[in-house]
Parts: C-alpha cells; structure tokens; sequence
C-alpha cells in the first residue's frame, strides 16, 4: 500500500478514535498479560533451580537409618552403620557412578584456633570427589587429595568465613590451625553458594576424621554422581544401591527406613515437569486473553465495513479492485493489532526490567525475565491474529455489488 492509502486508513481509524482505542487496549492487555505470566513462570524456575545450586542436579544421597520391619529373626528399630567398605562395594557393583564421596561429621561446632584468634566452626571428612558433589568452587589452592586421604594427613580446606576469622587479610595457604588440639595446615581456600553456613565449613580427609575422632571406619553420607544417566537409569542405580546395601546388612527389601536414599535429579525433573506444565497453563491462558481482543478487532472491522458500505460501493464503481479492497481492510486491521501489540510487548518488558530492579530476595521468585524468542514468538502472534481478524470483513467487503451499495434506501 502506497502512502496515500495508509494514510487513508490512518484517517479512517481516527473517526472511531474510542472504539478503536478500547479495542486495541484489549489487543496490548493480552500481551502485556501473557509477559507478565511468563516472566512470571521463568522466575519460579530461577527459583527453583538456585535451590540446587549447591549440589550436583544428578547426584544421589545415602544416609543410614533404623530398620523398620524384622527381617532374617532380626527385629525392628535396629540402627544401619555405613562403613568404608560400604563406598568400595556401591562403586564395584553399582555401574554407571561417576563421583562419590562418603562424608564423616565431626558432631557439633568444632573450637578452632591461629594464635589468639578462635572460633567455632563446622568441620567435616570427606574424599576428595566431594568437591563436585557440593559444587565447591577452589578460590585458591587445592581441594582434598587421594594421597591425603591415604596418608591421613592433617591437611584441611577451609572456607572464606574461616579465613577471615582466623587469618584476616594473611594468606593461609601453608599456614596452621587447631582444631581440638589437633594441628592441621591449611592447603586450600573454597567458595560454596550455598550460603553463609557452607562458608564457614573445615573439610579433612575422611580418613583423618575417623582416625583423630574415634569414627574407626564408619561414614555418616555416601554420596556419589550418576554422571550423564537419564532418570530411569538413574532410578535403576538407586535400586541396585539399595540392593547391594540390603545384602550387606541383612535389610528387607521392603524397608525404606534403613537406609534412606535421595536422587537429586528424580526431584529436579518432577519440579522441571511441574514448570512445563505451568508453561502450558500460561501460554493458554496468555493467548485466551489475546484471543477476546482479536475477536473484538474483527468485530469493529464488520462495523467498519458496514459503516463503508457505501464508500466502497463507489471505489468499486470507479475501478476499484476486490484485491484493494481486501488490502484496505487487512491494512487497517493489521495496524490496529501491531500497534496495540508491541505496546503491550514493550509496556510488559518494562514492567518486568523494574520487578527485577526492586523483587528483594527470596526463596520462591528469582530473577524474571523474557525470552527475545517469546517476544518474537508473541509480534508474530499479534500480526498473524491482525490478519486473520480482518479477513472475513475484507472478504465481505470485497463481495459487495457496486448497484447494491450505492442504491438509495
């Protein structure tokens, strides 16, 4: 369309300025409604998903607990004690473990000490693939090594709250701490972003833990990865775990309470499940919403068309051609659509820029934001839904017969 013609259109809008203003205000509270949703929707999964953030998304967690039913003349309430050789029969049986790691809690807040400074903090055994279990970030030096936990060597990791208690701005690699009369030199400095509590945490060998705190061979978690395994193979490995422990210590197959074994990604893919559907729910809501505004933008362009009746009777009368009819009418329709359209893209992005500039913190909604694709995805949507909501008017119109148009009532 040339530029007369668009400004004829411009011109033809303008005689209805409220009827269409009302109507192109539905067309953007669609799309303004469906950003707000979906940014909405991106944000609980942000959220979700930085619960996560501390451990491995497929890792699988063992802690032992109390029998719960009798089983081989045993009875129930019998505590389960995982042992080192418990590790070394999961890794040997078990196929597909890519990490593990057992883990040893030293009870209760361990006094630690540099000189003058002391505090308390916790203090944990472990192997050395308990760093990609837990996430651990190195800031410097080393994580735990296999020849530390062979040796049992007094070597701890410590992380920055620990650091900056005992040791200010001094560098502490190579440097020593106490920790219960025990003197342990410090080979490497961790970040966690599982917050303040993993910060102030003191990892040694694990082997070390049992030996200086009387824990002989017991380990309280093994934890291990089940590397790239899809959920029912990683379900798999959580039941052959259950049956080399059940084996081990005379546990009945159907007791859940001896040993209680988490699978991280079995979780994260039913919450992952839950957002495709909360997706679904809000792209249907979403275009629901934007749906009653393309109906209202039809029914304006059936008035329109009635209200022109005559007009275009002439311009057919003189030359018109149904195609510029029908390019007239999709024209004013498409025009009311986009324009309404992104300004309701552009007015719900900006609402959403200033949730995330003021949303304070919290554990349900972080970070909401909009695809470009979904913004693309939504124009698309406006301007398909133009064209459509102005073809029926535009097929009529260009049905019209010049004698019948222009006949005098």
């Amino acid at each position: 369309m040339n530029a007369d013609g668009f400004r004829e259109v411009l011109e033809v809008i303008g005689r209805n300025k409220l009827r269409t203003s009302l109507t192109a205000l539905s067309v953007a509270w669609g799309i303004f409604m469906l950003v707000l949703l979906l940014a909405a929707g991106t944000g609980l999964q942000h959220g979700v998903e930085y619960d996560f953030r501390d451990d491995a998304t497929n890792s699988v967690w063992v802690r032992a607990g109390k029998t719960s039913v009798p089983f081989q003349g045993q009875g129930p309430g019998r505590p389960v004690r995982l042992q080192d050789s418990d590790i070394e029969a999961l890794r040997r049986d078990v196929p597909g473990i890519e990490h593990m790691s057992g883990r040893y809690y030293v009870r209760g807040p361990m006094p630690v000490s540099r000189g003058s400074r002391s505090a308390t903090f916790d203090v944990r055994g472990c192997h050395p693939d308990h760093q990609y279990l837990e996430r651990t970030i190195m800031l410097s030096g080393r994580f735990i090594d296999d020849l530390d936990v062979k040796g049992r060597r007094k070597v701890a990791v410590i992380g920055p709250s620990v650091q900056a208690a005992l040791f200010g701005k001094t560098d502490p690699l190579g440097q020593g701490i106490n920790i219960r009369g025990v003197n342990y030199t410090v080979v490497g400095v961790f970040e966690d972003q599982g917050g303040e509590g993993e910060l102030r945490r003191i990892y040694i060998p694990l082997s070390t833990a049992q030996l200086v705190y009387h824990g002989q061979d017991r380990v309280h978690n093994i934890m291990f990865t089940t590397g790239d395994a899809t959920l029912d193979e990683s379900q798999a490995m959580v039941q052959r775990a259950r049956e080399v422990l059940g084996e081990r210590h005379d546990i009945s197959p159907q007791d859940r309470r001896a040993v209680v074994i988490n699978n991280n990604l079995a979780r994260f893919m039913k919450l992952m499940n839950i957002f495709d559907w909360i997706r679904t729910f809000v792209w249907v809501v979403g275009v629901g919403t934007l749906f009653a505004g393309i109906v209202g933008v039809s029914n304006i362009m059936i008035i329109s068309v009635q209200e022109r009746t005559l007009e275009i009777g002439i311009r057919k009368a003189i030359g018109a051609t149904p195609g510029s009819i029908i390019r007239m009418i999709l024209t004013e329709a498409v025009l009311i659509t986009a324009s309404a359209g992104y300004a309701g893209l552009t007015a719900g992005v900006a609402c959403v820029e200033l949730i995330r500039a003021y949303l304070p913190a919290n554990e349900y909604v972080r970070n909401p934001t909009v695809d470009v694709r979904v913004g693309l995805i939504a124009t698309l949507l406006v301007v398909s839904a133009g064209a459509l909501a102005g073809a029926l008017p535009a097929l009529k119109a260009a049905r019209v017969r010049p004698v019948v148009a222009m006949r005098v009532p």
